[in-house]
């Protein structure tokens, strides 16, 4: 018995992958076992009932089906057992996979920052807080992690331009990240300061520069870190609050960490 269409509220996606992530969240698909024949004909759906409303869709959501199409035809196609022997094939729908994964952190991200914002509004400071900070005390500018997004971005953007290494195999975990930031703060005194931008542009790939970001949040999450600026509109800086370890308690924490971020 075939089961039901899918009825999925008629909106405007981002992208076509915010489309495909919606898709599988519904259904509760495994994200790393795609029913890609299934899949593929609901986003076709879409697209169809998309365009008799006259909802434009760009150019990027007919790329995505044509690449729907094309990972649901090789696994149709019947794979030679003594080939599979000699070079086994790697499934088709990896690269599809990682993709989701890695939008779907940054949208948690997004959203994560947006619940942020919307705490830090419906907050009220007494304006007369200033006259009971001691003279010398010096808090530094007030930093959003919508300010860290807004660096990472651009490291981002102009890491495109940097030369590619080849490197045969990348491990770099945002755990791995985090254990970077504890060996650049261990010792250091409290306050001690670090530049986001110099730590973002010292890693070597676009991967490690998501893991260090990733990482940055966790740590200011937990209190380890805070971001703090000396100037208007100057470099944003990690400021150490405490010792990493104090927020991850043993090697069992990073692992669990780990689990999260797959």
């Amino acid at each position: 018995m075939s089961s039901p269409p899918l009825n999925f509220r008629l909106q405007q996606y981002e992208g076509p992958l915010d489309l495909l992530l919606d898709l599988i969240r519904k259904q509760q698909i495994n994200i790393y076992d795609i029913p890609i024949a299934q899949i593929t004909q609901q986003y076709l759906e879409y697209m169809e009932q998309a365009t008799a409303l006259d909802i434009e869709l760009g150019a990027e959501f007919i790329f995505m089906a044509a690449t729907l199409i094309h990972i649901k035809s090789k696994t149709l196609l019947p794979r030679d057992p003594e080939l599979e022997k000699i070079s086994p094939e790697e499934d088709p729908r990896k690269d599809l996979v990682d993709r989701l994964l890695e939008h779907e952190r940054f949208k948690n991200a997004a959203e994560m920052l947006q619940q942020k914002r919307m705490i830090e509004e419906a907050v009220w400071s007494n304006p007369q807080i200033g006259h009971f900070q001691a003279a010398d005390e010096d808090p530094g500018l007030d930093v959003t992690l919508f300010d860290l997004v807004k660096v990472f971005q651009e490291v981002l953007e102009r890491a495109k331009n940097r030369p590619v290494y080849q490197i045969e195999k990348e491990d770099v975990t945002v755990p791995d990240m985090i254990q970077y930031m504890k060996t650049m703060l261990d010792g250091k005194p409290k306050g001690h300061r670090l530049s986001t931008r110099q730590l973002f542009e010292s890693q070597r790939s676009r991967r490690a520069i998501i893991c260090l970001f990733l990482a940055l949040l966790e740590l200011v999450k937990r209190q380890a870190i805070t971001l703090q600026q000396s100037e208007l509109y100057g470099d944003i800086d990690v400021s150490k609050e405490r010792p990493v370890e104090e927020t991850f308690l043993g090697p069992e924490s990073l692992d669990k960490l780990q689990e999260e971020y797959k």
